[in-house]
């Protein structure tokens, strides 16, 4: 009986660490305003390559000079990497100018659509949002 518990208990614990990366992972529609594009040009200062989507960090300069910190989410570094990424696609320095869609929070976030590196090489940014 004892024996029986222990596995129930084993199984159980197994199923909720295979369940912990769908329930982290988020939809495009809960974070992005599809009907909210964005197109951002600046200067790449953080690159984090990782799954279950990569991130950088852009200073971008309004029309006064102002510079503002912004945050990029791409796609899954699979799916990136067959569209055309690798993981030194993006160095801090580079200029950079991401299409995309806004945060609903209305913070500096985006989700890229599509970018166009420091070389001019224009790639699929692999977001769940698609490529409308």
């Amino acid at each position: 009986m004892r024996r029986n518990r222990l596995h129930f208990l084993c199984a159980g614990f197994g199923l909720l660490l295979a369940a912990a990366p769908a329930v982290s992972h988020h939809s495009f529609a809960a974070q992005y305003d599809r009907s909210k594009p964005v197109t951002l040009k600046g200067t790449v200062t953080k690159m984090e390559w990782m799954n279950p989507h990569i991130y950088f960090y852009l200073d971008v300069k309004d029309e006064a000079g102002n510079v503002a910190r912004w945050a990029v989410e791409g796609g899954n570094p699979s799916g990136l990497y067959r569209a055309g990424w690798r993981k030194d696609s993006l160095k801090p320095g580079d200029v950079v100018t991401v299409d995309g869609w806004l945060a609903k929070d209305g913070t500096n976030l985006a989700n890229m659509r599509t970018a166009i590196l420091a070389d001019g090489k224009r790639v699929f940014g692999a977001s769940s949002g698609g490529d409308r």
